[in-house]
């Protein structure tokens, strides 16, 4: 039997050799795009199969530390022939350091050089040594060494954007020997002392970098019950401020002050270490023997707890850490609460309501444009069994929220879903001052029948949690129809979601990359219950976007509040505002706990 010579077999034996080996863990992210972008949602498990499109793999574990080394010298910077020159230098500089490495080209000129290590080494430490390097090559690319969530690059074998793979400037053998014996730690040191000045360089400029207002943060944690956002950042990513932080036991200690004032517990810590959702924090302990890790973590949480009892005390005021964030806002007035005669008659409107939606949504097509409208409703239908009433006043920038779009873009979603004939929602009043649209939920007359007659569907409707901002729409009907009738088949599914064959194959495998649902025998798929979709939020950075997008809300409404002070004199003229009223600029959203903070926490 003949061996397959050619470059695709090369290429796929390449990949399955050293791909598992260099990894930082058995995870890689596919470009779908031609190799412009490798989302974190395109993430799948590592395999020994070649895959079809462009991808890298993780460089970094759920440790923080990573296995290798990985030098990207970009022929887009500074041209081929400097890439090469950088090359060589390299190359003369690693010998004489005693280390081995392995290298692969692009189809497009530029060079990757990988240097295997026997002991993994913290992120911290190996950003350091990169940063230092790009400081004598101009076209090192630092950067995927600097991203501890999405670092990552593509190994010898992997497809290319422009055709072809990464090929190796050496024999697969070679290449498999250095990988299977790495550098050691006595070559690690010499190359730490020989970048010596670059590394102190590097971090003496990250000292004069200035701060941000919003990278300052209070001396002491307050019990709030949420983390805030620089620590969230700080325990995601593992970057952090070292004008405040002199080093990574002062920041961790900090993470872990700010997780134990925000009231979690240590075993809900352990488990975000453990599992790679904090993988900021993780790294912070690399430095530590794996055995010593999880011992140094309770040490360190229990100087936490120690130093929150010393030095905060009693507080006066109202206190929310043990509130429900899910507790009835006091902006809101609920129309058909418990004391409502009409709440049991309003929640089965609601519940035909939801039927005639089901029976209205083959009309919006699978674009783009379809799939928003269909979260608009679901918004709007969510909010409207809150408040135990088919009267829903919330403003474009809550719903907004709520769905993940832009507020002009749900202002515009409206109007068409209010203009339709036969409408699934009508305008019955226009916002005033800080009170938003008034809008109620119809069962247009054609569908009442059949709604009516249909049976109840089980479950809450639910708007966009936000996990479903980074996996996209057509992920979030398919998982909300798995949930409302697990056991589906991808035919059933594509029938009850009204979606593209296409579009749910794809969004079965992105739910099945990160274990949100699993085959149920051969054909049927169900949810995997004990798969967080808070904690995969926390992974994806999309908690840091909710919180940014309320701030900015809540911001505008202020200025929003500050205009009607000084311009609205009379009852009679916020009835009737002046030409100059800048309703579209400034309608905001209902206090504190909007709808999307509701949605967040009930339905995550």
């Amino acid at each position: 039997m003949s061996r397959d010579h050619s470059p695709t077999a090369a290429a796929a034996q390449a990949w399955a050799s050293l791909a598992p080996l260099l990894a930082g863990q058995p995870r890689i992210r596919i470009s779908r795009d031609g190799g412009k972008t490798y989302p974190q949602k395109h993430e799948r498990a590592l395999t020994e199969t070649l895959p079809t499109f462009p991808a890298a793999v993780r460089i970094f574990g759920k440790d923080g530390s990573c296995s290798a080394l990985f030098l990207d010298f970009d022929s887009s910077i500074a041209g081929i022939d400097w890439v090469e020159a950088d090359v060589k230098s390299l190359q003369s500089w690693l010998h004489s350091c005693g280390a081995r490495w392995i290298e692969d080209h692009s189809p497009n000129g530029g060079r990757h050089v990988y240097i295997p290590l026997e002991k993994r080494v913290s992120f911290s430490e190996a950003r350091d040594v990169v940063e230092a390097l790009g400081s004598r090559y101009r076209t090192l690319d630092k950067s995927p060494h600097q991203n501890l969530l999405h670092g990552c690059m593509r190994t010898p074998g992997s497809p290319h954007k422009r055709g072809g793979h990464q090929v190796l400037a050496m024999s697969l053998s070679m290449a498999y020997d250095i990988a299977k014996r790495p550098n050691t730690v006595r070559v690690w040191d010499s190359i730490r002392q020989d970048l010596s000045d670059e590394i102190a360089s590097v971090r003496a400029l990250r000292l004069e970098q200035p701060l941000s207002w919003e990278n300052r943060d209070p001396d002491a944690p307050q019990t709030i019950g949420r983390m805030s956002r620089l620590m969230q950042q700080m325990a995601l990513s593992g970057l952090y401020d070292a004008n405040r932080y002199a080093s990574d036991s002062e920041a961790r200690q900090a993470v872990l002050t700010a997780a134990a004032a925000a009231g979690m517990k240590l075993v809900e810590v352990q488990r975000r270490f453990l599992q790679g959702v904090w993988p900021g924090l993780a790294s912070f302990y690399a430095r530590y023997a794996p055995h010593h890790r999880l011992p140094s973590l309770k040490r360190d949480w229990n100087n936490a707890i120690d130093y929150l009892r010393k030095n905060q005390g009693p507080r006066t005021g109202n206190n929310n850490a043990r509130k429900s964030p899910t507790s009835r806002p006091n902006t809101q007035p609920l129309l058909g609460t418990p004391s409502n005669p009409d709440s049991s008659s309003e929640h089965r409107y609601l519940r035909s309501w939801r039927n005639a939606l089901s029976l209205r949504e083959p009309a919006y097509a699978s674009s783009r444009t379809g799939l928003a409208r269909r979260m608009v409703l679901r918004a709007l239908g969510a909010a409207a069994h809150m408040t135990a009433s088919r009267f829903v006043e919330f403003g474009d920038r809550s719903i907004a929220v709520a769905t993940g779009l832009d507020h002009t873009t749900v202002g515009a979603h409206l109007r068409a879903l209010r203009a339709e004939n036969d409408p699934l929602v009508t305008l019955v009043e226009r916002g005033r001052g800080t009170k938003g649209d008034l809008y109620m939920l119809t069962i247009p007359e054609g569908l009442r029948s059949a709604a009516e007659d249909l049976t109840w569907r089980k479950g809450k409707i639910h708007s966009l949690r936000p996990v479903f901002r980074e996996l996209g729409l057509p992920a979030a009907f398919v998982y909300e129809a798995l949930e409302s009738t697990p056991g589906l088949t991808t035919t059933e599914l594509v029938a009850q979601t009204k979606l593209s064959r296409t579009a749910v194959g794809e969004s079965l495998e992105v739910l099945a990359a990160w274990n949100m649902i699993s085959r149920n025998g051969a054909r049927s798929w169900v949810i995997v219950a004990a798969t967080s979709l808070q904690e995969l939020a926390e992974c994806f950075g999309v908690v840091e976007a909710v919180a940014a997008q309320l701030q900015r809300y809540r911001i505008e409404r202020i200025v929003w509040r500050e205009w009607l002070s000084k311009n609205v004199n009379t009852v009679a003229e916020l009835l009737s505002p002046t030409d100059d009223y800048p309703w579209e600029a400034f309608e905001g959203p209902p206090d504190e706990w909007t709808l999307a903070d509701m949605a967040f926490t009930r339905g995550v």
